[in-house]
């Protein structure tokens, strides 16, 4: 599980329009993983990061969402809601480096499935900080908060 000052892990996702490598980043990056593309609670949060996508440009700051839905879903997906929060697709390697692959339980069953978490890297690939078994409400607004602290505005 990767911690605060670990360095951005070297697993590659695909971004729908190809494949890239986290590590090869040289900017400030938020990478948020979240369970699901349209159900309610990942909806909501990926229309908070895409209504908060000027601002997070401004900063310099990239944004990228990460579930294990097809690209040809996060498509829909983005589509369906107008998103602007770039989706990418997970085999797994990332959720397992980063942690937020874990198990769950729902009404007594339990199953594999990811922790919604969110990750503020500093432009030296160094992670400032973390966020853990997220609520949605106001998240992408503390993301955005930390980003602008990391980077001293």
């Amino acid at each position: 599980m990767i911690e605060l000052g670990d360095r951005l892990p070297a697993v590659t996702l695909d971004g729908g329009e190809g494949l890239f490598a986290l590590a090869d980043r040289n900017a400030p990056l938020v990478l948020y993983f979240y369970p699901k593309d349209d159900t309610a609670g990942c909806t909501r949060e990926a229309q908070d990061f895409s209504a908060l996508m000027p601002d997070f440009a401004a900063l310099g700051v990239e944004l990228v969402g990460v579930s294990k839905d097809s690209a040809a879903k996060h498509r829909k997906f983005s589509e369906k809601y107008q998103l602007t929060v770039p989706l990418a697709t997970d085999d797994g390697t990332a959720m397992e480096a980063f942690g937020v692959w874990v198990e769950k339980q729902l009404y007594g069953r339990r199953y594999m499935g990811i922790d919604r978490s969110t990750f503020l890297f500093a432009s030296d690939g160094t992670l400032f900080r973390a966020w853990r078994k997220v609520r949605v409400p106001g998240h992408a607004e503390a993301v955005l908060a930390a980003a602008k602290e990391m980077l001293g505005t």
